[in-house]
């Protein structure tokens, strides 16, 4: 049996029409990370594209590509990874790169990823001549959406691609079968982080005494489509309905779990927890974002650039992503649906009460969370001060 037929077996048929959407993003998502190509399907007549992670193509899976598409592949790269290889191109557009001379698997890694240690990537102008560099339009089509599914897979933003040989429609689905490909529509991907956080939903809690709040509860939240989980740090009794002391804490393995010296955020989560203690209640959410979204490895990718000069911001942007991919939907429907639509934020990050008040949360006062440098951190602090408009 084929996976196709898979996807669309007969349990689907009664689940609603978002969670079949999601559960099909997260399949491609597993089969992205493996480094199968899935087929990304444009929005109305576009033809799809086959999409690849760039940073786990290898030669025999790039001739499979070129073979099942009929022509060469090229490489699809952020707008940002555009720019920092020398080109001039937006931002916020994908960029097309298509070597006459054919992609190899060596050089999609190279452009894909910077921290690879005998880059052979062309010079930037040499580079604009002789790959067919295009920018392409933002919006809802399959290269905007092929590189937000590498970013939902927390893999570089960097993709091989090839346009599917037939037109949208049921030829599609006949093309997706006869080579067992995973499908998504490109509108569901980009939408998948909002559906993702709208469904999300309480499935268990417990007490769980802390070393400084012993009076805690932790609630555990989850999507239906079985993505990321976020937890809920609950201290005390706050009264629902009004204004609750709160701190968004996106997840730091190596800051909360080992006591990194590199950045601030054990000492803003254990910090958080004394201080919502010590004023009695309050609630700590633990987000399941990663290194500001990029993920672990991509965040140990940029501490590698980090290394070689340069901050914080600029070794994402270089990586190919936004200086900061977070987003603070999740904490939003778990702060309402425990019933705290105000908040009283710990926070220095502007970011933080924007996306809350956007999302429907009243932020009614912003507490200061400030901790003193260690001698490690201190241009990293800056940066987020200089760069990202912290507020110390």
């Amino acid at each position: 049996m084929d996976r196709m037929v898979l996807e669309l077996a007969p349990e689907d048929i009664t689940q609603s029409p978002d969670r079949i959407a999601q559960r099909r993003v997260d399949r491609a998502l597993s089969d992205l990370r493996r480094g199968e190509p899935v087929l990304v399907l444009g929005g109305g007549a576009a033809p799809g594209l086959l999409v690849m992670a760039a940073e786990a193509v290898s030669t025999d899976a790039l001739n499979r590509l070129a073979a099942m598409a009929g022509g060469a592949p090229a490489l699809l790269v952020s707008g940002q990874r555009g720019r920092a290889l020398g080109l001039d191109v937006a931002v916020d557009r994908p960029v097309l790169l298509a070597p006459p001379a054919g992609l190899t698997a060596d050089l999609a890694r190279d452009l894909a990823d910077p921290t690879r240690p005998r880059p052979r990537w062309p010079a930037p102008a040499d580079l604009a001549q002789r790959a067919a560099v295009r920018s392409l339009d933002s919006g809802d089509g399959a290269e905007a959406a092929a590189i937000m599914l590498a970013k939902l897979a927390r893999l570089l933003p960097a993709t091989v691609v090839a346009p599917l040989p037939t037109a949208r429609g049921g030829d599609a689905g006949a093309f997706a079968r006869r080579h067992d490909l995973l499908s998504a529509e490109a509108a569901d991907i980009l939408d998948y982080q909002r559906r993702s956080a709208r469904s999300l939903a309480r499935v268990a809690d417990a007490a769980v005494p802390l070393e400084d709040a012993e009076r805690t509860r932790l609630v555990a939240f989850r999507p239906s489509d079985g993505g990321p989980e976020h937890l809920a740090i609950i201290i005390g009794d706050p009264t629902p309905g009004q204004p609750v002391l709160a701190r968004l804490h996106s997840e730091c393995f190596t800051g909360d779990l080992l006591g990194s010296l590199r950045c601030d955020c054990g000492p803003q989560l254990r910090g958080a927890i004394r201080e919502v203690s010590q004023a009695g209640s309050g609630i700590v959410l633990y987000l399941a974002q990663e290194g500001r979204g990029i993920g672990l490895m991509n965040k140990l990718r940029a501490y590698r650039l980090q290394d070689g000069g340069l901050d914080t911001v600029d070794a994402n942007t270089v990586l190919g992503f936004d200086a900061d991919e977070r987003v603070y939907l999740p904490a939003a429907s778990m702060l309402k649906q425990l019933g705290f639509p105000q908040v009283r934020l710990m926070t220095n990050n502007p970011d933080k009460i924007a996306q809350l008040t956007r999302w429907g949360v009243e932020v009614t006062e912003r507490v200061p969370h400030i901790f003193p440098s260690n001698g490690h951190n201190e241009a990293y602090l800056k940066t987020k001060a200089e760069k990202s408009g912290h507020l110390f």
